[in-house]
């Protein structure tokens, strides 16, 4: 059988019925390719009492683990909640065309967590990503989302390639606003979000580009505001 177990936001965010699923399983495999985790892979193990196994990009993809589960029961343990990813849930669709029992075992994930900004989380819009540019291929199709959010007077939550540092994240959201003709005045910034280590920023751009930010951290481009909205946030500064 395979099991897809959120981990949470910290160290020690799996559920109960997670950490005893993980303790059956005789193979646990920790996904390493979609966020940066703001714990090591010793200090998972340490809390679990038990080895993991990497898995990158290449080793999800394979289907190999799916493979694997049709023998003995696996387990693939995911930063915050599970199905985040949409190569998790390709997964899940691969387990069922090869008749394998697949079950997901959810956790706290940055979508909860950043209703902690005080902003309301149903006045959320879609979600974007920023991924990090290359020479040949700088898309800023990420603002297109925010500028269909902005149309209906709702957030927009930015979450970050896990290879893009912060300074150059900044300069990339700067082009691609002047580019899709978005004014940014203020943003918020979560870091850390569901750890000791969190913290929150609501600043100009110009203001947070010396800011020497922690991994994993998103990026918030607020609509218009409730009075509470307002109040909660202007406490960062």
């Amino acid at each position: 059988m395979l099991y897809l177990i959120g981990l949470g936001l910290n160290k020690n965010g799996i559920s109960v019925e997670g950490f005893e699923v993980v303790k059956r399983c005789k193979r646990v495999y920790l996904e390493n390719y979609t966020v940066n985790l703001p714990y090591s892979e010793g200090m998972v193990e340490e809390v679990l009492g038990k080895k993991l196994i990497l898995a990158d990009r290449k080793k999800v993809e394979s289907l190999e683990i799916v493979d694997e589960a049709k023998k003995m029961d696996v387990a693939l343990l995911v930063y915050g909640s599970p199905l985040t990813a949409t190569t998790h849930i390709s997964l899940i669709e691969e387990a069922k065309k090869s008749r394998v029992k697949c079950k997901v075992i959810y956790a706290g994930s940055i979508l909860d967590a950043v209703a902690e900004t005080g902003l309301q989380i149903y006045k959320f819009g879609k979600i974007a990503s920023m991924p990090l540019w290359k020479k040949s291929f700088e898309p800023t199709s990420f603002m297109e989302i925010v500028k269909e959010n902005e149309s209906i007077n709702a957030h927009s939550l930015i979450l970050i390639d896990i290879d893009l540092h912060f300074k150059t994240a900044i300069k990339q959201l700067k082009i691609a606003a002047e580019e899709h003709k978005i004014k940014l005045d203020k943003i918020i910034v979560c870091q850390m979000l569901g750890t000791k280590h969190k913290k929150f920023y609501y600043k100009k751009i110009s203001e947070l580009e010396g800011e020497p930010m922690k991994k994993p951290y998103c990026i918030i481009i607020h609509s218009k505001l409730h009075f509470v909205e307002k109040e909660a946030i202007e406490r960062f500064n």
